[in-house]
């Protein structure tokens, strides 16, 4: 089950979203655990990257793995604000980044990595060919 949650925001995330995650999962040969979305702003993000990873930096995202075998769980943490800022500074459509940061979530717990160039260029090429698919 894919649940969304809201921190800080007033933003809400369509609904239809959470098919085309299932999506993803099905597509990698994975089965749907439980994933919990949680929308926040900078602020509390940054506060979850201090209090878990011990890092004092904004970012877009934070995954926390729950994967059991093929089973895919987790907690994925998105700052659509960051994202907003992110997509104004690259001239990208903000709706657009959103749904590849959302891919990007899933995709970790897929097993996909973006530490280093090459897994960074298949991880690019992923979120690429999902956000060609049709969220509905």
């Amino acid at each position: 089950m894919i649940h969304f949650f809201y921190e800080n925001i007033d933003e809400n995330i369509d609904e239809n979203l959470k098919n085309w995650i299932e999506n993803i999962i099905v597509s990698e040969g994975k089965k749907l655990g439980e994933i919990n979305y949680i929308f926040c702003d900078d602020e509390y993000l940054l506060k979850i990257n201090q209090d878990f990873l011990d890092h004092d930096y904004y970012t877009d995202i934070i995954t926390f793995d729950q994967v059991r075998g093929k089973t895919i769980s987790g907690e994925i943490f998105v700052s659509l604000q960051r994202i907003k800022d992110n997509a104004s500074l690259i001239s990208k459509n903000y709706e657009e980044e959103k749904k590849r940061v959302i891919a990007h979530g899933i995709l970790h717990l897929c097993g996909y990595k973006d530490k280093t160039e090459e897994e960074q260029k298949t991880m690019r090429a992923k979120e690429d060919f999902y956000l060609s698919l049709k969220t509905e």
